[in-house]
């Protein structure tokens, strides 16, 4: 069962997460460098896709809209706030145009509160689910940003928790499944992966069984055998659940079938 954290623990972490990805770019950071785990992107591309992903919140939000149809530029990069490819040049004002976008997402929220009715790609039709997805989406790219600039990513653990929580919330919405059809090839007999995270005090219950045994991705938190488990610190099985970290790294222990793994990351994936 899910326990999401408070409104007001996401709005916190959006201005938090936001900060910090800005405080990781010093002076002199090349923008124009190649985000490893978002290859197509430079670091700039990246800032760019998290202030307009803040904004578009923003105005979801605020207009309280509730028919969306998503542009066909979706998931592309419309330079901001200058023309053409950003430059080292462009750094103190990218930054300063993100952490603008953040502060105007988060006050419309706190205005929202947690039930103003607003669309989603969910059955969550609330404002409570863009405080959710915002925060999450800031921490993510938070850790592709720093893994540009060669600076270690960690995370809190209760929001780390709560992220993959939502990971596999998403998993199971029938628009994420329209959006990726690849998401279909999932179920199978006897595939079940286990996430466990070692470093967590008991109270916070990291564990997860993902059961694909049925119709499509069912989850849960618990421990239980699974026919592949992924163990280590909860900042390393979030990383690699989404591909932030690769799961032949010595920091996570995979136990048990792992072409099951390597066949589900393939696949969960947006």
């Amino acid at each position: 069962m899910t326990t999401m954290l408070s409104h007001e623990r996401y709005c916190s972490e959006i201005l938090d997460q936001t900060g910090l990805l800005c405080s990781a770019l010093g002076e002199g950071t090349d923008v124009s460098v190649t985000v490893p785990t978002c290859p197509e992107w430079t670091l700039g591309h990246l800032l760019m896709h998290v202030g307009q992903a803040h904004r578009m919140a923003t105005g979801l939000v605020r207009g309280r809209v509730m028919e969306f149809v998503p542009p066909s530029t979706a998931g592309q990069v419309v330079p901001v706030p200058g023309p053409g490819d950003p430059s080292a040049d462009d750094l103190p004002g990218l930054t300063a145009w993100l952490a603008e976008g953040a502060e105007a997402l988060v006050a419309v929220l706190r205005e929202a509160g947690t039930d103003s009715p607003v669309w989603t790609f969910s059955e969550d039709q609330r404002s409570a689910f863009w405080a959710r997805r915002m925060a999450h989406e800031t921490l993510m790219h938070r850790a592709d940003a720093l893994g540009a600039v060669g600076v270690p990513f960690t995370a809190d653990a209760e929001l780390a928790a709560d992220c993959v929580d939502e990971w596999l919330e998403i998993l199971t919405f029938p628009a994420a499944v329209a959006f990726k059809p690849r998401l279909k090839e999932l179920p199978g007999p006897g595939r079940t992966l286990h996430l466990h995270a070692t470093d967590t005090p008991a109270e916070l219950n990291a564990e997860w069984l993902i059961d694909l045994t049925g119709d499509g991705v069912a989850w849960r938190r618990a421990h239980e055998k699974a026919a592949v488990a992924v163990r280590g610190p909860m900042t390393d099985v979030l990383s690699v659940l989404f591909r932030r970290l690769p799961a032949d790294t010595d920091r996570i222990e995979v136990l048990g079938d792992r072409e099951l793994l390597d066949f589900w990351l393939e696949r969960a994936v947006f």
